[in-house]
């Protein structure tokens, strides 16, 4: 499900990405709003706090608001980079190499959350996690042509609006019936991905009062399967494909 790009991917596939990644996106976002009363991946809310404190001059929570919507950006830009140079090298697992750096880079969060005690501890995890939640989302949307977001509830919700009035007019006769099958996928892809975001986030509420900081490295596990999975099939494709040429070319 990190291999195959763009109109290369089936809805399956999109699904099964949608629901992994939007479970683990949940988890963390619902987990770090229990801790420390901060969403890292919700940039809506995160702007207009930001609107707000900027309009009630508390310039000092208009910052760290500022800081979050930043570190967000920063998270995006960071995989696009990364994204474009792999691209440019034609590695094929470049997309299982981004969600593998935010495997990596969830580990010292969780160390950050389970043995760092400083006053600024609460502050370091949420810029960390919306940093990596930046980074995700970006990956997902460049991999499926943006059909897929993980962390972008408010869009996946205005994309379920969309089908479901489509769905109306199809039922109505209103619009071709050729759009009833694209019409269904879709709507399952959106409402997929909703309920994985929000199983996510009770679960990640759940452990976080069970076993705190562990969760970060438990998402992290997880995140660390999902890639290589994703990489050992890249590298599989690349020594069939090899190997088939070897064939045509040989004696």
């Amino acid at each position: 499900m990190l291999i195959s790009q763009g109109t290369a991917r089936s809805e399956r596939i999109n699904l099964q990405l949608a629901c992994s990644l939007a479970g683990i996106a949940g988890a963390l976002n619902a987990a770090a709003f229990y801790a420390v009363g901060f969403f890292s991946g919700n940039m809506t809310g995160n702007v207009s706090s930001l609107s707000d404190n900027l309009a009630t001059l508390h310039w000092l929570r208009a910052g760290f608001y500022f800081a979050i919507v930043v570190t967000f950006v920063a998270g995006s830009t960071l995989s696009s980079l990364l994204i474009n140079a792999g691209r440019r090298r034609a590695i094929e697992a470049i997309y299982a190499y981004s969600i593998l750096a935010e495997a990596i880079l969830l580990v010292p969060l969780g160390a950050v959350d389970l043995w760092l005690n400083v006053d600024w501890r609460s502050s370091l995890e949420i810029l960390g996690l919306a940093f990596l939640m930046g980074l995700q989302n970006a990956t997902v949307t460049r991999l499926s042509d943006a059909r897929v977001r993980t962390t972008h509830v408010s869009g996946m919700a205005t994309d379920i609006g969309v089908e479901l009035g489509m769905l109306v007019d199809i039922c109505r006769g209103r619009e071709s019936q050729a759009l009833a099958a694209d019409n269904r996928s879709k709507l399952a892809l959106h409402l997929g991905t909703i309920s994985a975001f929000l199983v996510g986030g009770i679960a990640g509420v759940t452990a976080y009062r069970v076993i705190g900081g562990y969760l970060l490295l438990i998402c992290a596990l997880v995140l660390l399967a999902i890639s290589l999975t994703g990489i050992r099939h890249a590298r599989t494709l690349t020594t069939t494909a090899s190997r088939r040429g070897w064939r045509r070319g040989g004696p």
